[in-house]
């Protein structure tokens, strides 16, 4: 009796014990059953934006000069690609600050200015570019550029727009005040087979301004400006700006070859008196 009652019970236990193992044997291949990596999402290509190029203004001009003219001073040699090659450019720079001249034959040549006529019933702005094709500055250049028309920057110290602020009681007792010499302009630059509709050769820009319902123009104050628009060039040593200086002792002049663009006058407000574009 005791024989035949146990044989159930140790099939009963072997049969337990073989399910256990082969589940737990199941259980073993699951978790060693290679996990398959998950396909990495495609990664977005970078949206690349293009910077505008900057448009450089009139301190920004400067600034370039002045790094020119320690260069220049400094006798260091110019490496690289020049920057401002190629970079276009708004200059505006305020005139007549001091008041109308007493003629026409006192306006420069480079410089604008303004007359007003004997009866005050016009205003009269005027600038005629000078010739610079045969000056030290640009002397050896005719084989590349058959003409040169400059305009000088006044007042390269100031780095605004508007006329200068200063109030002459303040200046130091002394002679009669004496203009400073012109040391920064713009020349710009005329290929042998570019169009010469674009040369002034001599010719003036000028507009005059007259009053309403046959009065004067009424006073003005604070000058007039004057805008130059175009791009930078470069000289055949590949640099837009050039410097030369008689002496140690002088501070260098520096011009940069330019395209010119467009010219234009504007009063104090900003508001286009009249322009010239080329092309």
């Amino acid at each position: 009796m005791h024989k035949s009652s146990a044989r159930p019970r140790s099939i009963l236990i072997c049969s337990t014990v073989v399910s256990l193992t082969l589940g737990l044997a199941a259980c073993n291949r699951e978790a060693e059953a290679p996990v398959e990596p998950a396909t990495p999402a495609p990664t977005p290509a970078p949206i690349t934006v293009e910077a505008a190029p900057i448009v450089l203004d009139r301190a920004g001009f400067l600034a370039a000069v002045d790094a020119a003219v320690a260069a220049y001073a400094s006798g260091a040699a110019s490496t690289g690609q020049d920057t401002l090659v190629g970079r276009r450019f708004t200059i505006r720079q305020a005139f007549g600050c001091g008041g109308p001249l007493p003629s026409t034959a006192a306006v420069t040549d480079g410089l604008a200015g303004w007359t007003a006529s004997d009866d005050g019933q016009t205003q009269r702005l005027t600038l005629t570019p000078a010739d610079w094709t045969e000056t030290a500055l640009v002397a050896g250049e005719a084989p590349i550029w058959e003409a040169v028309e400059g305009v000088w920057l006044t007042r390269p110290w100031l780095r605004a727009e508007t006329c200068p602020q200063v109030n002459p009681d303040q200046a130091p007792a002394g002679p009669a005040a004496v203009s400073s010499p012109q040391t920064v302009g713009l020349a710009a630059v005329f290929e042998p087979e570019g169009s010469r509709l674009d040369r002034r050769n001599g010719r003036a820009y000028s507009f005059t301004i007259r009053g309403e319902d046959d009065q004067p123009p009424p006073p003005h104050t604070g000058g007039y400006r004057l805008v130059l628009e175009g791009r930078f060039a470069a000289f055949p040593d590949g640099r837009a700006i050039r410097c030369r200086a008689a002496s140690v002792d002088q501070r260098p002049v520096c011009i940069a070859a330019v395209q010119m663009d467009r010219v234009a006058f504007e009063d104090t407000d900003g508001s286009v008196l009249s322009d010239w574009r080329t092309g």
